[in-house]
């Protein structure tokens, strides 16, 4: 696994389910990563079930997810390609080489 640390502060917006910034969500919460684009850091991060709702992902400073869930925080420096779900207990780490082809 690559060296987990903050979130890089210059490319550090991501898209974060309503449920994670609304409050009220459940375990687990799952991330995946694209490579960076347009000044967002390619993160998308969920809990429930994945839509394809056009308003399912709101864009979202990293540093503001990270204040409602700390455990974030070692994981959104992890480089793209990368995917997790966490939960309590329970923390998994791949490498996703489709999530490079965007």
């Amino acid at each position: 696994m690559a060296a987990m640390g903050q979130p890089n502060e210059s490319v550090d917006k991501l898209g974060a389910s309503r449920s994670l910034i609304d409050g009220g969500w459940e375990w687990p919460i799952h991330g995946l990563r694209h490579p960076p684009e347009a000044g967002t850091s390619g993160w998308y991060v969920w809990t429930g079930d994945l839509s394809q709702a056009d308003d399912f992902f709101q864009p979202l400073q990293a540093a503001h997810l990270v204040e409602r869930v700390p455990l974030l925080s070692r994981f959104l420096s992890l480089p793209p390609g990368t995917r997790f779900p966490l939960a309590p207990g329970h923390e998994d780490v791949w490498t996703d080489e489709t999530l490079l082809e965007v």
